[in-house]
């Protein structure tokens, strides 16, 4: 960029926002870099919940004996992420996608609760929880 544009090296650097030094030093891999990459990602495929940290004790008892810091450096080097925990719900369905729910047996048996909220005239919030009851011939309902 320098020679691109005919400036000095010190106006380069302030017009980018770095260090001077930074230009000057050549960046220097180590020779088993490739290979600890390598044994990286495989850890990191076969322990898909396992971070950075876990991966550096697996490492440690394999054998490697490297800085957490390196193996951070490289694991965001690779964009290597751990998934997002997922919550254990109750599921509704089966795996087949069928939808199994709790039927009434008799009276009292099953019950649904449902909040309902409105505002009266001076704009206040009336909150209620209200439930039903579901019997074993279906839910209640009103007779004329």
């Amino acid at each position: 960029m320098r020679q691109s544009l005919g400036v000095s090296e010190r106006r380069a650097c302030r017009t980018l926002g770095q260090h001077r030094s930074t230009q000057r030093k050549v960046p220097q891999s180590r020779a088993d870099e490739k290979r600890l990459t390598d044994d990286i990602i495989e850890l990191a495929d076969q322990y898909g919940r396992y971070g950075y940290r876990m991966v550096t004790g697996l490492l440690d008892n394999a054998g490697w004996h490297v800085n957490h810091k390196r193996v951070e450096r490289i694991w965001r080097c690779e964009g290597l992420k751990v998934p997002q925990k997922q919550r254990k719900k109750a599921r509704l369905w089966l795996n087949d996608g069928s939808c199994v729910r709790l039927r009434p047996e008799r009276p009292n048996h099953v019950w649904s609760y449902d909040f309902v909220q409105d505002r009266t005239a001076d704009g206040r919030v009336h909150r209620t929880l209200n439930n039903e009851t579901l019997s074993a011939i279906g839910p209640r309902t009103m007779v004329e």
